[in-house]
């Protein structure tokens, strides 16, 4: 799949799109009581420990509102932090910093979030195994999602249903011989790489041999697992998904297989607990 890259025009595109959101049609008409002109220092902190990322959305949503407020960043994006730690300190009009409080928030707080929670199913696994995302994302915000979850030391997926064959449950129930679509995409491959799921062994059997990259194990139990994956030595990367949450993506781990899939870090995720501190 091609590298997520967030270029600072795509930023400021997406921080630009959000003002307008919570600024239509008359703006902030509760900051817009204070004085203007009063300069404060204002302190970015966590309420709780993490991984931090969306810095720059912060940056840019403030610098699109005032280019006069200061942005000093204290923590590395994609760092540790810990509870209480400041990450920034923001100075300038008080009014103009409120404006974009919770928009800069919202960035950062989700980005932090998705990167904490993969970080979390990373540390749980051995090297060997990859903790991957899925398209289970928010529609239109995909990219920022799964940036953050390389943040948190995960590997993204495909990007969208183009970037590669993934040939689902769905699709080989579909057709009586599956083998024939599995045959198909090999012929219309074209350099992208060829993912084929499977429930059973049995299924597996079935494709076993032909010419693909990865076979997608989903919903099996670690022992069922682990003897489909004897199959695949040496011919597939294999991948492991359904039903993975933290208590058990350990135990799957330990069937030496390739990647698991985990819908979680990105479909249901909690925001990390930050504030602004006046």
């Amino acid at each position: 799949m091609p590298k997520i890259q967030l270029s600072k025009n795509f930023i400021r595109s997406t921080c630009k799109l959000a003002l307008n959101e919570d600024l239509y049609p008359s703006g902030d008409i509760t900051s817009n009581l204070l004085n203007n002109n009063s300069i404060l220092k204002v302190k970015l902190t966590s309420n709780e420990a993490g991984i931090i990322g969306g810095l720059e959305f912060a940056k840019q949503t403030f610098n699109l509102l005032d280019r006069n407020i200061k942005f000093h960043i204290k923590k590395k994006e994609g760092s540790r932090i810990s509870k209480g730690s400041v990450i920034a300190v923001i100075e300038g009009k008080i009014k103009n910093i409120l404006i974009g409080e919770r928009v800069a928030l919202n960035f950062l707080s989700h980005i932090s979030g998705i990167a904490t929670k993969t970080n979390k199913f990373v540390k749980k696994v051995s090297k060997k195994t990859k903790i991957c995302c899925t398209r289970k994302t928010i529609p239109n915000l995909r990219v920022i999602q799964k940036y953050a979850v390389k943040l948190g030391g995960g590997t993204n997926h495909r990007f969208n249903l183009s970037d590669e064959f993934l040939i689902k449950d769905n699709h080989l129930a579909s057709s009586k011989k599956f083998e024939e679509i599995v045959k198909k995409a090999i012929k219309n491959k074209k350099k992208r790489k060829i993912t084929v799921e499977v429930d059973t062994l049995n299924q597996f059997k079935r494709i076993n041999g032909l010419n693909f990259n990865t076979v997608l194990f989903d919903n099996m139990s670690p022992k069922n697992l682990r003897e489909a994956i004897k199959y695949a030595k040496g011919k597939y990367e294999t991948e492991a998904s359904g039903g993975i949450t933290l208590k058990n993506v350990k135990k799957m781990a330990s069937t030496n297989v390739d990647r698991i899939s985990v819908g979680e870090l990105t479909h249901s995720i909690q925001a990390l607990d930050l504030k602004l501190q006046i």
